[in-house]
């Protein structure tokens, strides 16, 4: 990966590099959707990001809160992508414990505890309607 120290790099291509999304497209979506703000405004997918620039990156339940520290325009590995910002330390406690709080309540919704007997499926199709 071909770190740039003095080029500016279109937000939308940064955000694909650093792995927040998968391809560019979902990335320019997410822009477009008000879901990325650069230092604290919202911005177009075209908009250049340098190192030091503040992104707000909000992705389904997950927020981070990341300071720009390198650019590039191609996509590496995640441990090169790790290395083109910094999380703040607020940003990945809220983070973690949100998936935590994620985890513990799948684990209190227990499901069947095992499939239902022939005796069990006729009467669920009986109660439902859904017979063949």
């Amino acid at each position: 990966m071909t770190e740039c120290p003095q080029q500016k790099v279109r937000l939308d291509k940064w955000l694909w590099a650093a792995r927040f999304f998968k391809t560019r497209a979902l990335a320019t979506e997410a822009i477009n959707g008000g879901h990325v703000h650069l230092n604290g405004t919202r911005v177009k997918p075209s908009r250049t990001v340098q190192p030091g620039d503040r992104l707000e990156i909000r992705r389904a339940r997950e927020a981070f809160e990341v300071t720009v520290a390198g650019v590039s325009e191609r996509r590496g590995s995640a441990g090169e992508a790790a290395l083109l910002y910094e999380e703040s330390e607020a940003s990945r406690t809220r983070r973690e414990a949100l998936a935590e709080q994620h985890r513990l309540l799948a684990a209190a919704e227990s499901g069947p505890q095992r499939r239902p007997d022939k005796k069990a499926r006729r009467q669920i199709i009986r109660f439902t309607g859904k017979g063949g």
